[in-house]
């Protein structure tokens, strides 16, 4: 790898860790396309690194977040006690695809909430988003 390809993993750590912190993402829409350009890594190789960077952004986004009182901690255990079920079907199944299928299956998958986020943002109440700031559900306060 070259200076280009270390400054931009640098940046993408930085982006990442930013991006998680305000939008509760980074690892799979920023590190996996990113680790495939800047460090040349296979598809299936970038999604198995990022699952390792995302645990740290993880650790400190829901510590700062926890010290915010956004933590929905119910929430999060019955998603966190499925999620390693689903990780080692997962698992199995990347490495028994081809390579293509495994960058269109993650192309679709970010095409397709893309758009359901711009329905969100665009139609609010015809998308089904009770939860938007100022729509006097509880559980998001008016900020």
């Amino acid at each position: 790898m070259g200076p280009v390809d270390w400054i931009g993993l640098l940046l993408l750590g930085f982006a990442g860790g930013m991006t998680g912190g305000l939008l509760g993402v980074g690892g799979a829409v920023l590190f996996v396309p990113a680790l495939v350009v800047f460090a040349d890594q296979s598809q299936l190789g970038a999604e198995a690194s990022s699952l390792l960077a995302m645990v740290l952004v993880s650790l400190v986004g829901t510590w700062r977040q926890a010290g915010y009182g956004n933590v929905r901690l119910g929430d999060a255990v019955i998603i966190g006690l499925l999620s390693p079920l689903g990780v080692l079907a997962g698992v199995v199944l990347a490495n028994a695809v081809s390579e293509r299928t495994l960058e269109l299956s993650f192309a679709a998958v970010q095409l397709y909430f893309a758009g359901r986020l711009a329905r969100v943002v665009a139609f609010p109440r015809a998308a089904g988003s009770a939860s938007v700031h100022g729509s006097g559900d509880p559980r998001c306060p008016d900020r």
